[in-house]
């Protein structure tokens, strides 16, 4: 299948064709409540015919925010690889209208620079970022894991920097713990830098931003939260509910691994989908409408591997948010 040689022209409906936008803390940011993350499927050995499309129909149906990180892929800087063709090739008179995330702090290149969190390496690293997205600044530039050795004062000075300098306009952090994060709202208040948001993984399956008291204190602070994995890599779908499928993730052993789902959790994943069905949702739509009625949740980021895929997830907006289930 050869690119479609068409112009790309974004729905004209897309901004009231369902989806719902939600103030990111106290900033004048609003996100999409669902938010498409390019961590899978969007890489040098993925289709790109199959990205774009799913990039268009992101789009054309309200979703404004796309996340990545530097070592996305297969292989790592090719998911903004993807993304820098899109921005040439359909996304450029649109540019305004989305907002686009991107993050460092994993294992990026060789040597001492090109991981954690010093100065040298979140700098170094958005600049290649930038050039790899064919853009000018990010949106949102985050921190993407906390560095028990850097201190924090250094990471946190270099997020203030990059965004006097431009190259981003937000800042955000993920993953970090508690301590950290309250070091960072504060640090980065008294620059005039807010912290925007925070990304943590949140699911019916791990809920340890919530017990932790992460939640609880970005509501307090005014910053937002957006939960990624809000699916738990594909568990909390009708995925794994028969066992374990020939073309899945957990049959590779990629980021799952095959002893997770064990016949506790199988009996739970069933647990649930029976639950959802009470509600008239598949067990995908319930697990992220259960995330998104969480108070303090701004967004949660889905990954797609199909348009199809991302169309049932959208579903989730259109169904009664579920009852929690804790």
């Amino acid at each position: 299948m050869t690119n479609p040689p068409d112009k790309y022209q974004a729905n004209e409906e897309r901004y009231v064709n369902g989806m719902v936008y939600k103030r990111c803390g106290q900033s004048g940011i609003l996100l999409p409540k669902i938010s498409l993350g390019f961590w899978h499927n969007f890489g040098a050995v993925d289709s790109y015919d199959n990205c774009r499309a799913i990039a268009r129909y992101a789009f054309d149906h309200g979703i404004t925010h796309f996340d990545l990180a530097n070592n996305y892929g297969p292989p790592y800087g090719s998911a903004e690889e993807t993304l820098g063709r899109l921005i040439e090739e359909d996304f450029r008179p649109y540019r305004d209208e989305l907002f686009i995330a991107t993050k460092a702090g994993y294992d990026m290149w060789p040597g001492p620079y090109g991981n954690w969190g010093s100065r040298k390496y979140l700098m170094a690293s958005l600049d290649q970022s930038l050039h790899r997205m064919k853009l000018d600044y990010v949106d949102l530039f985050y921190s993407h894991r906390y560095d028990p050795v850097t201190p924090l004062e250094e990471t946190l000075q270099a997020l203030v920097d990059i965004v006097k300098s431009g190259k981003a306009l937000y800042v955000g952090i993920s993953r970090w713990p508690l301590a950290a994060l309250k070091t960072a709202v504060s640090y980065l208040k008294q620059r005039d830098v807010p912290l925007l948001i925070y990304q943590g993984r949140l699911n019916m399956l791990d809920q340890a931003p919530v017990e932790e008291g992460i939640t609880a204190f970005c509501q307090q602070e005014g910053v937002g939260f957006i939960s990624f994995s809000p699916l738990a890599q594909g568990l909390l779908t009708d995925r794994y509910l028969n066992g374990i499928p020939e073309d899945s993730r957990m049959q590779r052993e990629k980021f799952l691994r095959r002893e997770m789902l064990t016949d506790d959790l199988l009996r739970h994943l069933h647990q649930l989908n029976n639950e959802a069905a009470a509600q008239g949702q598949s067990l995908a739509e319930y697990a992220l409408s259960w995330v998104l009625k969480h108070r303090g949740i701004t967004s949660v980021l889905i990954g797609a591997s199909s348009t199809k895929q991302l169309e049932r997830n959208l579903m989730a907006l259109k169904q009664r948010p579920a009852a929690s289930s804790h």
